[in-house]
C-alpha cells in the first residue's frame, strides 16, 4: 500500500482552475483499482490518495498522468507501508 502525499506548488486560484480535470484522473484511479481514498488536507496545503499498486514504479507510472503532476501544481512524495492490521469496520469510517 502506499499513502500519496501531494503539496500545492501554485496558487489556490491556479489549483481550482485544474481541479475538475484533477478529479476525472481521480475517478480513473478508482475505477482501475489503484485508489482507496483520497482528499485534501486541512488547511488545504494538497492531498492525501490511499493507493495499492504492484509497486512504487507502477504507481509512480500511473500519477504521471494526474494534471496536477503533469502541470507542476503539485509536488508527490510516496511512502510504501505494509498493512499489518486493519480495522473490521475501515470501509464505514470512511465519510
Amino acid at each position: 500500500m502506499f499513502i500519496v502525499d501531494l503539496q500545492y506548488l501554485a496558487p489556490l486560484e491556479t489549483i481550482d482552475a485544474a481541479l475538475e480535470a484533477h478529479v476525472r484522473f481521480l475517478d480513473e484511479g478508482y475505477a482501475s483499482g489503484y485508489f482507496i481514498a483520497s482528499g485534501r488536507k486541512e488547511p488545504r496545503t494538497g492531498g492525501i490518495i490511499l493507493a495499492v499498486a504492484s509497486d512504487k514504479a507502477q504507481l509512480e507510472s500511473f500519477l504521471r498522468d494526474d494534471p496536477f503532476y503533469r502541470e507542476g501544481l503539485a509536488r508527490y512524495t510516496i511512502t510504501e507501508f505494509i498493512a499489518g492490521r486493519k480495522a473490521d469496520n475501515a470501509g464505514s469510517l470512511i465519510a
